[in-house]
């Protein structure tokens, strides 16, 4: 029999926020692990992951998107913002440590522009972000 192989291809259209994700999934590991002592991630760790997910696959830019500290729609509930500002702000300097090259490119990716909102008709009106 013949070996039969499947093409690869790579949808690069979600590379960042896949790359993003990673990032911030990472960072609440190593933010419970030291905090929580959790190997699996502790509850409010793990919903702090979900709702980080979750937002990251509905932000209105897309792969476009700036960091969220930079960005012009902030659709974080009050919260949720707090708990990852503290996540980040932990373990921001140890990524360069530990994770140098997610480190590095979430550093780099503080200078990209910061898009500009996009168009009512692609953006329902009115939408309350928190909700999504």
């Amino acid at each position: 029999m013949a070996n039969q192989y499947i093409e690869f291809t790579r949808d690069t259209r979600f590379v960042q926020r896949v790359r993003e994700l990673r990032t911030i999934q990472i960072m609440i590991g190593m933010y419970c692990r030291h905090h929580h002592g959790g190997t699996p991630l502790c509850t409010d760790c793990a919903a702090l992951e979900d709702y980080a997910k979750r937002r990251l696959e509905r932000c209105v830019f897309g792969d476009a998107k700036p960091n969220c500290a930079k960005c012009a729609v902030h659709c974080y509930n009050s919260d949720m913002r707090e708990q990852i500002r503290m996540v980040m702000r932990w373990a921001g300097p140890r990524m360069l440590l530990r994770h140098p090259i997610l480190g590095i490119r979430h550093l780099l990716a503080n200078n990209k522009k910061i898009p500009a909102l996009p168009e009512c008709g692609q953006l329902i009106c009115g939408t309350d972000f928190h909700d999504w």
